[in-house]
């Protein structure tokens, strides 16, 4: 399993919530002290403007750094981190207990919540990010949901290399390294583990361990050539 421990997934060297995952072993184990963390630290510091239009839901547990713009109709509920330089757009949804880096986008009809993101993440088109921790760089293209219960309500496992590992927590969304890209419309199972500069083609549904460097896309294809007389219809 040391394929699935932090060090292989994200350079934590210059992030503002290093400290968040200094006793961690295995990647996501930072989203069980999320709430903890977010409680030991100072909130309430808000440095940018909040033009009218936007929702703060329990302002004082909600940190925006300088720099940011947060455009009217955005709703954000506390405890909240939002790191300098960053960009919250028109509609999105930020449900608490959400740490952000600096200069992420955090997009329309996005919605988050128990995530932490990296620096420099952008989530920009009706995105679900939930119970997940996203790499410095990362890219979700439009409509990427990060699915983060089982059908079945048990707790997630994680699957490598056609083991099962138990994580212990009943919500567990992906975890996704650094400069990964992530195409328009994928869906990822709960537990999905993608590593650093992977590449998933859009439409597809993504599951278990996707390995650094890796590319995922479909290999079933079908294009119809037949002519169509538009006129028949």
């Amino acid at each position: 399993m040391e394929k699935l421990l932090l060090k292989e997934f994200f350079a934590l060297d210059s992030y503002s919530h290093r400290p968040l995952f200094d006793d961690c072993q295995y990647v996501w184990e930072a989203l069980g002290s999320l709430e903890e963390y977010l409680g030991s630290i100072p909130l309430g510091v808000i440095e940018c403007q909040i033009p009218e239009g936007v929702y703060l839901i329990n302002p004082e547990s909600i940190s925006i750094g300088k720099g940011t713009i947060v455009e009217p109709g955005a709703y954000i509920k506390g405890p909240c981190v939002i790191g300098a330089d960053c960009i919250v757009r028109h509609g999105a949804y930020i449900r608490g207990s959400v740490i952000t880096g600096d200069r992420c986008i955090l997009g329309h009809a996005s919605e988050f919540k128990h995530s932490i993101l990296l620096d420099d993440v952008c989530a920009a088109h009706f995105n679900y990010v939930g119970d997940s921790i996203l790499g410095g760089g990362v890219n979700l293209g439009a409509g990427v949901k990060l699915a983060n219960l089982r059908l079945d309500n048990e707790c997630v496992q994680v699957s490598y290399l056609g083991k099962k590992m138990a994580t212990s927590l009943k919500k567990l969304g992906a975890i996704i390294g650094d400069r990964a890209q992530i195409g328009c419309n994928v869906v990822t199972n709960p537990g999905t583990i993608i590593g650093s500069g992977a590449f998933c083609h859009p439409c597809l549904t993504v599951s278990g361990y996707v390995p650094p460097g890796c590319r995922v896309q479909s290999i079933s294809k079908s294009v119809i050539q037949d002519y169509v007389d538009r006129n028949s219809f």
